[in-house]
């Protein structure tokens, strides 16, 4: 916002610069101000202009203060700054009682380099004051000194120092996730369960990578049937001790000491709630004579491979976790005591997050829903995994994008609870995948009954729930490697 405020009654009018485009789309309206600064030319409590300031312009001039309004000014294209006046609130617990003053007399320092201007500074002195506190007419003197030095520096370098004077701003002030430096790294809630969804997320992501593997050298061709899912069970099994070892050894990072019991939660996160669908679903197709319901000897052999292969590989993974002897990296030592978060407005809060998580990254794979759902749960033929394989990639570049935007956004706002918050975001992919499937079972399948019901919708809830685990550990990585980068590179006491 600009305002303009006539300060001094001088002999010549005020001219105006004209400013180029980007200017004035900046905002600048620049004009000449009553300021003699000559080469090498020193002046001394110079008198710049006398003007009587009405009641009206007080008013105006004491609100300037009370909001902190500054001055910019420009010579030799060196920009410099100062405040129009201070308000004197020392002893005043009542903000009426405090006291506004207006700067009157400018103090410039210039320094220069033979013929080249090099620096200069303007500070105000505080010994000449307007009082601005009552709505009375005041008459005042706008002063100022003019001093010139001589430096060393290059004029090639004049302007190193102000970058320099902005990075050591920057770093002084600590604001908005820097502010919270001492609380980013406090470990999350539930850690024991964090570790878990971490672990099975890894070994999801592993296993969808293997599959793509497989599929793009051709082993899924057309007529193979039922190559994909003995491939899942298969690599499910085998890549168990992938999930072992993150889960433990993230949790010790976590300084967690319940280890066996992370095992436990690790093994049961994604299996368990496969296990109880595969029992209800299996009941419902032998209640319906389907051949779907598995036979009792093909049973025998899952339990057998989850006995003797998956659960063997997933305690390997864990000791070998355990024993891994890793440290959690933080940059930053963490404070004794957690920081209050402060309240936000609801769009900041988790669900609506989510929301705005999941949206963006369904959107790049909405298109090819519709051809695996056909696949899966109808009668086409699904045969180019290499461009299966690219909108996969896709997914996750954009899930990763989207999760540490956000998460930047909460740490900016000073919430430093973002462990949670970032795999939660990521994950919820699998939330709008799941809410496509209402879409597809009503508008595009032609299933009915209870038994297709509670097949696509209960099978379909498990693969929902392992993407939410895959793009969560995503997320959550994504965030991870961010926020130690960003704050690697400030000062942390």
């Amino acid at each position: 916002m600009l305002i303009k405020w006539v300060l001094c009654t001088i002999p010549a009018p005020v001219k105006e610069k004209k400013e180029a485009l980007g200017e004035v789309l900046n905002g600048d309206r620049l004009v000449s101000a009553p300021y003699k600064l000559e080469f090498l030319s020193e002046k001394e409590a110079e008198i710049a202009c006398t003007r009587k300031l009405t009641k009206e312009e007080v008013a105006k001039f004491r609100t300037a203060v009370s909001k902190d309004y500054f001055f910019q000014m420009y010579y030799d294209d060196l920009p410099i700054w100062g405040f129009l006046g201070k308000v004197d609130k020392e002893g005043k617990a009542d903000p009426s009682e405090c006291k506004y003053y207006l700067f009157k007399h400018l103090i410039f320092e210039i320094f220069h380099n033979k013929d080249r201007v090099i620096e200069i500074t303007v500070r105000s002195d505080p010994n000449a004051l307007v009082d601005l506190t009552e709505d009375e007419p005041v008459n005042v003197d706008f002063m100022y000194t003019v001093k010139w030095k001589e430096t060393d520096t290059p004029f090639e370098k004049r302007m190193d120092k102000y970058a320099h004077d902005e990075e050591s701003a920057d770093d002084d002030e600590e604001t908005g996730w820097k502010y919270i430096h001492g609380d980013v790294f406090r470990y999350p809630k539930y850690k024991s369960l964090f570790a878990a969804a971490l672990g099975s997320g890894t070994q999801l992501f592993t296993l969808t990578i293997f599959i793509f593997i497989l599929a793009l050298v051709g082993v899924f061709y057309p007529y193979n049937r039922g190559a994909l899912f003995t491939a899942l069970v298969v690599i499910y099994a085998l890549t168990s001790g992938i999930a072992g070892y993150t889960a433990a050894s993230f949790y010790c990072q976590l300084e967690g000491t319940n280890w066996v019991r992370n095992l436990l939660l690790t093994g049961s996160l994604f299996c368990g709630p496969l296990f109880v669908t595969f029992c209800f679903l299996n009941t419902v197709a032998i209640a319906y004579k389907a051949t779907v319901a598995l036979p009792f000897g093909t049973i025998v052999v899952i339990f057998l491979i989850w006995a003797l292969v998956t659960s063997p590989l997933l305690v390997l993974g864990g000791i070998a976790g355990k024993n891994s002897k890793a440290e959690f990296q933080a940059p930053c030592r963490t404070t004794k005591y957690p920081r209050e978060i402060p309240p936000f407005p609801w769009y900041r809060k988790t669900v609506p997050q989510m929301a705005m998580a999941g949206f963006l990254p369904f959107s790049a794979i909405y298109i090819e829903l519709y051809y695996i759902f056909a696949s899966v749960w109808g009668h086409r033929i699904y045969t180019i995994y290499s461009i299966l394989f690219i909108v996969f990639i896709i997914l996750l570049i954009v899930t990763a994008f989207i999760t540490v935007a956000l998460t930047y956004f909460q740490l900016a706002a000073e919430d430093h609870e973002w462990w949670w918050r970032s795999f939660l975001c990521g994950g919820s992919t699998g939330l709008f995948i799941y809410a496509y499937c209402l879409y597809y079972y009503n508008a595009r399948s032609d299933m009915s009954g209870f038994m297709q019901t509670s097949f696509f919708f209960g099978y379909m809830a498990c693969i929902c729930y392992g993407f939410f685990l895959m793009l969560g550990a995503i997320g959550f990585r994504a965030s991870l490697f961010f926020v130690r980068h960003i704050y690697r590179s400030i000062k942390c006491e």
